[in-house]
């Protein structure tokens, strides 16, 4: 079975930075579109970066666009999210994903596997 794990989340103090990871198992992973997702209590799980096959192309939600960063280490098979000052809003449990639409970061239905989530709380 494919296997995508996050880590790297917890609390942060508003303005503060975390730095997200996913390590993918079991996928060929050079060949998948990866995206970050997070959901808010009470709230719909929303897009908030893909990334392309190669790392070539990116696509980020407005609400983060100048703050946040997604890449990603093939031979590691690993995705990254650099977040940077952090807001309260941002706080949510923030999910890895394969096969993304990095034109639409709202077609949910195109995922294909779904990490755990890792939560991120920001807060004074």
């Amino acid at each position: 079975q494919v296997q995508l794990v996050e880590s790297g989340g917890g609390l942060v103090q508003p303005g503060g930075s975390l730095r997200l990871s996913c390590a993918a198992s079991r996928i060929t992973f050079n060949i998948y579109t990866m995206g970050w997702y997070r959901q808010a209590p009470g709230k719909e799980r929303e897009g908030v970066s893909c990334i392309s096959s190669s790392g070539g192309v990116t696509n980020y939600a407005d609400s983060v666009k100048g703050r946040f960063t997604i890449s990603r280490d093939n031979a590691k098979n690993t995705l990254y999210l650099q977040m940077n000052s952090l807001r309260p809003e941002d706080t949510a449990v923030y999910y890895c994903a394969a096969s993304c639409v990095v034109a639409d970061l709202d077609e949910k239905l195109y995922v294909g596997f779904w990490g755990q989530g890792t939560q991120v709380t920001v807060s004074s």
